[in-house]
């Protein structure tokens, strides 16, 4: 048995989602499997399980999908980095481009202890931008990086070209 196939079998492709020519990779056919849940967790986790790990950045929203169990599997805390304007105190912002135009994404300025180890989690990987802003706000805070674990690449976007201040880059699933 393939885990990586049985898992990519569980995703729905929906073609020509939010626009004509996409094919969205509905991850909710998987989640929704108690196994394949539990083998996308596993696998997400043993990519770093030689890495002293102090907290999981989850980006806004299926970021936290991934990142709560991982936390918690990981004997690590949870901080997710959210979209402007949802965090209380103060925050760190980070632009980045989208395909017209920007966003935002913001973590608190205390997030993360000075020196501590962060992974940062989220569902995809496509262009690269969200997650390249990520790599800067934890950065900012005085955090090491200690790598980004996706379940899904999207290879032909090269989003993984962005992520050079990454010491460890992982997908799960290539497309």
């Amino acid at each position: 048995m393939n885990t990586l196939v049985d898992v990519k079998s569980k995703i729905r492709d929906v073609v020509d989602f939010p626009k004509p020519g996409i094919i969205f990779r509905d991850i909710t056919t998987a989640l929704k499997d108690q196994e394949t849940l539990k083998v996308m967790i596993d696998y997400l986790c043993d990519q770093f399980k030689d890495v002293k790990i102090d907290y999981i950045a989850g980006i806004e929203s299926r970021g936290f999908i991934f990142g709560m169990p991982m936390a918690y599997k990981l004997d690590a805390g949870f901080v997710p980095i959210r979209k402007p304007n949802k965090l209380p105190a103060e925050t760190y912002s980070e632009e980045y481009a989208l395909e017209y135009g920007t966003d935002k994404i913001e973590v608190h300025k205390d997030a993360f202890p000075e020196g501590a180890n962060v992974l940062i989690v989220d569902d995809l990987l496509a262009t690269g931008g969200t997650a390249e802003a990520a790599c800067k706000l934890v950065k900012k805070t005085g955090a090491n990086l200690v790598g980004i674990a996706f379940l899904i690449e999207l290879e032909d976007l090269n989003g993984r070209e962005k992520l050079t201040d990454s010491p460890r880059t992982v997908s799960m699933l290539k497309y």
